[in-house]
């Protein structure tokens, strides 16, 4: 029952709309906290605060450079997640869901 419920947990997380789209977006790359505020028009403490509870379950990996905080998903045992993300569009078709284009270096 353990595995069930810490799948449901982590589950529960891609319920929410920015947490999922955040997760598409790092399907194919690692985002910068200020490429994610760009492309998703929330405010640093926003996105700061979805990738707060995605760090805590392990989802995402965090690498500070600087001033800057990257992301990149760490899924390797959580197929369930990239079953759900198997089904989900990249980095490009999510830009264009949103109509919006890759970002430009912010952050250096």
């Amino acid at each position: 029952m353990d595995e069930i419920a810490e799948a449901a947990e982590k589950l529960k997380l891609l319920g929410d709309k920015t947490r999922l789209t955040i997760l598409c977006l790092l399907k194919d790359r690692e985002w910068c906290v200020c490429e994610l505020v760009d492309v998703l028009s929330i405010s640093q403490p926003g996105i700061s605060q979805h990738m707060r509870k995605l760090k805590s379950h392990g989802i995402v990996n965090e690498s500070r450079r600087g001033q800057w905080v990257y992301y990149s998903l760490r899924i390797q045992d959580k197929p369930y997640i990239q079953a759900v993300l198997d089904y989900m569009p990249g980095t490009a078709g999510t830009l264009s869901l949103l109509n919006k284009k890759e970002p430009g270096q912010c952050c250096n």
